[in-house]
């Protein structure tokens, strides 16, 4: 978000830590706003996209999350665990609902409120950037769940790009590898993190930086032929 109010975007921030996200609109300045939203929660989500669009026409959302606790804690899960029991069909379907469903929720009502905007050059009303996962290509151990939530964001980009092309709304995906997130700095530090998966990064050996994230979203929002496809941010890692 930084990057895009750089560039003269009005920034709206939607998530569930009120004071960071307070924080962090304050930083970003240019009138950005925050609103507290529950990507699991439809008519927050709503209010959301009324807050952005009464900034001026909705053009750009960016959607990447992380859930909350599923049912049995939160971590991988095989599909056999060490006493032979299954893994539950409740928390599947949690994973599913937290990370695929409530992105498709948030890329519906970003698309509906897009589609009242006045077309600018080629047609273009706005664009979706979806958050995937490496994951959702080469799923690990223990993140059947995961894997198949993030794969289905990619499955979905390129379908829902050509329902929407006659709105002249794009939609796009980004499949990152190892980030330290600050959800990962509540567990360990940056250390300890490039100790374990920097080095598995063929080159830069290293964790990414949300920052590379943010540049390669705001080179999507930019670049109009930009459509329909998942981008992989993983310094060439195959796991």
């Amino acid at each position: 978000m930084r990057r895009l109010a750089q560039k003269g975007a009005k920034v709206v921030i939607a998530d569930v830590s009120d004071e960071r996200g307070a924080s962090l609109a304050r930083e970003v300045g240019f009138g950005s706003l925050y609103v507290s939203t529950d990507c699991m929660d439809e008519d927050a989500i709503a209010k959301a996209v009324k807050a952005a669009a009464s900034l001026g026409p909705l053009r750009a959302a960016v959607i990447t999350h992380i859930g909350p606790d599923w049912p049995g804690g939160r971590g991988p899960a095989r599909m056999l665990d060490p006493d032979g029991v299954r893994h539950p069909l409740a928390k599947f379907a949690q994973v599913i609902n937290v990370y695929l469903n409530s992105a498709f929720a948030v890329t519906s009502q970003a698309a509906e409120e897009m589609a009242k905007n006045e077309p600018l050059a080629s047609n273009q009303r706005g664009v979706i950037i979806n958050t995937a996962s490496i994951a959702g290509f080469e799923g690990q151990p223990g993140q059947a769940a995961y894997s198949a939530a993030k794969g289905g964001i990619i499955g979905m980009t390129l379908t829902i790009a050509r329902d929407l092309a006659e709105r002249g709304i794009r939609v796009m995906a980004i499949a990152p590898g190892p980030f330290f997130t600050v959800s990962l700095s509540e567990v360990m530090t940056a250390e300890q993190a490039q100790e374990r998966w920097g080095s598995t990064v063929p080159n830069p050996k290293r964790l990414g930086d949300p920052d590379e994230y943010a540049i390669l979203a705001a080179q999507i929002v930019e670049n109009d032929f930009l459509n329909g496809t998942t981008i992989r941010l993983d310094g060439a890692l195959r796991l």
